[in-house]
């Protein structure tokens, strides 16, 4: 699937969704619908938010467990067009930030507990239970750690784009 939810209704390839706001997901027009019955899950290992120390924005990865994968709640869609055929794409639920995630940004991605993936995948489950699940992840379930800031270029691929790096705090220039 692309990432960037496009509507089934939406005009163009160019009106895609990256998040979803959980708060907002049962009354905004292009997710409505889509949590009652498309709801999927999004498999990751970690992810990643920035903090800006002196000029530098450092990454930080953010992991479940010991280094576990984990799964983000997530929409999908079919968006049909002439030239392209059908287009499959998806979106991330996020909610409000957990205090680890909250020293650097005030939102995340909603993380399914592997407990309930059946719940959150069930077409059955009722929108309620459903609703239920979209809540921060526990802190303490969480760690995170610099990464390097070769990151910071979506060119950049591979491991070691990904791996533990040290901070580089910039050195101060005397005043005096």
């Amino acid at each position: 699937m692309r990432w960037g939810l496009i509507p089934s209704w939406a005009s163009g390839i160019t009106s895609a969704h990256f998040n979803a706001r959980s708060e907002s997901v049962t009354t905004t027009p292009s997710f409505r619908d889509l949590v009652k019955t498309n709801r999927c899950l999004i498999p990751a290992d970690a992810f990643y938010e920035w903090q800006k120390i002196g000029s530098v924005k450092q990454p930080f990865a953010f992991e479940v467990g010991n280094k576990e994968l984990f799964a983000f709640a997530g929409l999908w869609d079919e968006w049909k067009d002439a030239q392209r055929g059908v287009v499959k794409s998806c979106t991330i639920l996020t909610t409000e930030a957990n205090s680890l995630v909250a020293e650097m940004h005030n939102r995340m991605p909603v993380i399914i507990r592997r407990e309930e993936y059946e719940l959150w995948l069930n077409p059955e489950s009722s929108l309620q239970e459903v609703l239920a699940l979209l809540k921060p992840f526990e802190s303490t379930a969480m760690h995170k750690y610099p990464v390097s800031t070769t990151l910071n270029n979506s060119q950049n691929e591979g491991p070691e784009v990904a791996a533990k790096a040290e901070i580089k705090i910039p050195a101060q220039r005397a005043l005096f």
